[in-house]
């Protein structure tokens, strides 16, 4: 008994040694913090169809070396989900890597719960999301450290855009409701009134894109850069996060998934609208080879850089924001070739 009282110890221990490594998030001593980005990787446990997803989630993060990792949903596609779940986060976390799950429509169809899932992914080391408590499939945030550690510098939200409609005569997928749009509205109020009035720069990750996607996507006068092979599948209904996060003035630009044929940025309003690139096999739909975006945050400035990495160590779509976007002055904003 003594003996397995002793196991259960070290275990408990070594989970929260693993915890404490990678928390709090900081910016490095050079002034940046990278994020990498994987979505859809729609992985099958035990077909080969799925080897190509798990190669290149090793192959980007061999690249990259980011301080954090962050799926966007639609993590796994098949049963066990359990198996395919840890088969996917042990990448990351075999390398230490701090890193988050924000789920998508197809998470909890294999057969295990939303909160079964999260607390599944809790379970592994380095993650870094927050006990839900009580509630099925939490909001998060987390405040990225300056580089000299004393002050909060950048903030990176995690939302779940949940799944399908429920509402009988509203067909498709559902939106982010009220209660998360006043999550954050007082998240992003109490970090500016921290600040002295001045909002944070923010970045905002969750699976589904916000109706504005096509907005922008389809207006002219909007900057787009990267591919776009399919209309946005948003929900039918607007509740405002984009006004939300427009009105709260903090949020830089927000980072989907869901649409396996995209993998465009587009600037709306000032904020950049960017979906990852397909992290996923042949096990679904996709006509885009995969891969992962990555986003390089500046310490102490409203910018940042982005590209799509691909097989091979072939990077695509290198641009900067806001310069790269703004339009009027054309002159100035080629695409980062550095």
């Amino acid at each position: 008994m003594k003996k397995i009282s002793l196991t259960l110890c070290l275990i408990f221990l070594s989970v929260l040694f693993c915890r404490a490594q990678v928390l709090p998030l900081k910016f490095n001593k050079n002034g940046e913090f990278k994020i990498v980005q994987f979505t859809d990787v729609h992985f099958k446990y035990g077909n080969p169809a799925s080897d190509i997803a798990l190669k290149r989630i090793n192959e980007v993060l061999d690249a990259e070396h980011p301080d954090l990792v962050v799926f966007t949903g639609d993590v796994i596609y098949a049963a066990p989900a359990d198996k395919g779940m840890r088969s996917v986060l042990t990448c990351v976390s075999d390398r230490k890597i701090p890193f988050v799950v924000t789920f998508g429509n197809h998470d909890d169809e294999q057969g295990m719960t939303r909160a079964e899932l999260y607390d599944i992914i809790r379970s592994i080391p380095f993650n870094i999301q927050p006990d839900r408590g009580t509630t099925i499939s939490p909001d998060y945030l987390f405040a990225v450290r300056s580089s000299d550690g004393t002050k909060d510098a950048a903030l990176l939200y995690c939302l779940d855009s949940h799944s399908y409609s429920k509402q009988p005569d509203v067909k498709g997928y559902d939106w982010l409701t009220f209660d998360q749009i006043n999550w954050y509205r007082n998240h992003s109020a109490a970090y500016t009134a921290k600040n002295g009035g001045k909002p944070l720069p923010a970045l905002a990750f969750f699976h589904i894109p916000l109706p504005e996607y096509n907005r922008a996507a389809s207006d002219e006068n909007a900057t787009l850069i990267g591919t776009r092979m399919e209309k946005a599948c948003a929900p039918a209904l607007n509740t405002g996060m984009f006004t939300a996060m427009k009105e709260s003035g903090d949020v830089m630009a927000t980072f989907v998934g869901h649409d396996h044929d995209n993998d465009y940025s587009v600037m709306w309003h000032g904020i950049l609208l960017a979906y990852g690139r397909y992290t996923g096999g042949n096990t679904v739909y996709n006509h885009l080879s995969n891969g992962a975006r990555v986003i390089l945050m500046k310490e102490g400035a409203r910018t940042f850089q982005t590209w799509i990495r691909l097989k091979g160590g072939e990077i695509k779509d290198k641009t900067v924001y806001p310069d790269t976007y703004i339009k009027d002055d054309w002159r100035k904003r080629p695409l980062v070739t550095e």
